[in-house]
Order: structure tokens, then sequence, then C-alpha cells
């Protein structure tokens, strides 16, 4: 009987070990699936991106912007952000750029004579950079 004991008590320290052994691999997989969602996450806020439709006017206005603007209009953004703005009009070099200060997003973009007589509207703020 004693044995019998013994034997049930070893197969369910066993199955228990077993099982937290499983918990704690489960866990850290767990942990590092979120810890690279979250990069992920953080990886896309940290740049800018271009809208269909700010791509197509950069083509369609042969707007050329080297990787040095790119990251100027990227800290103007974050600026717009620390100030609470929404969606922000962007002055650089006789351009300008409408973004979604929230989804880090460029909407449109005009330069030149584009920009003359232009009202810009929906916006609640402005960067000049």
């Amino acid at each position: 009987m004693i044995n019998s004991i013994k034997t049930n008590h070893h197969m369910i320290q066993k199955l228990y070990d077993t099982k937290e052994k499983a918990t704690t691999i489960k866990s850290v997989q767990d942990k590092f699936a979120f810890q690279q969602i979250l990069q992920n996450k953080i990886g896309e806020q940290q740049k800018v991106k271009f809208s269909k439709h700010a791509l197509d006017r950069l083509e369609q206005r042969n707007i050329k912007l080297t990787l040095q603007e790119i990251d100027k209009i990227d800290k103007a953004i974050n600026s717009a952000a620390n100030k609470g703005l929404k969606e922000t009009l962007i002055l650089m070099d006789n351009r300008a750029f409408i973004a979604s200060v929230q989804n880090k997003t460029i909407i449109t973009a005009a330069d030149g004579d584009q920009l003359k007589g232009n009202v810009f509207t929906n916006i609640d703020g402005a960067v000049i950079i």
C-alpha cells in the first residue's frame, strides 16, 4: 500500500513537473512573441509613412526627397506630436506637407506654384523646418 502511494505520488510529481515545464516554456514563448510584436509596433511608429495620395502627389509634382529630408519630416511630426497636434502643416524649403500626426503619415504634398493661393484646412498647427 505504501509503495502504491509512493508510486502514485511520484507519478503525480512527474506530471506536475512536466506541466510546470510546459507552462514555463509557453510563458517564455508568449513573452518573446509579445516583445517581437511590441518591437515591430515601435518600429512602425518611429518612421514617417506616405499615403498613396501623397506618393502620387510627389510623383506628379516631381518632388524628390532625400533620406535626410525624410528624417527632418519625421522629426517635425514628432515635434507636432509633443505639442498635441493631430493634423499638421509642415513647411520645408518651399514645399508643404500635410501630415496625420497620430498615424505618422504624410497625407499630401505640394511645392512652389502649388503653394500660391492654396488654403490649408483641417490642420491644428504648423511646423516650419
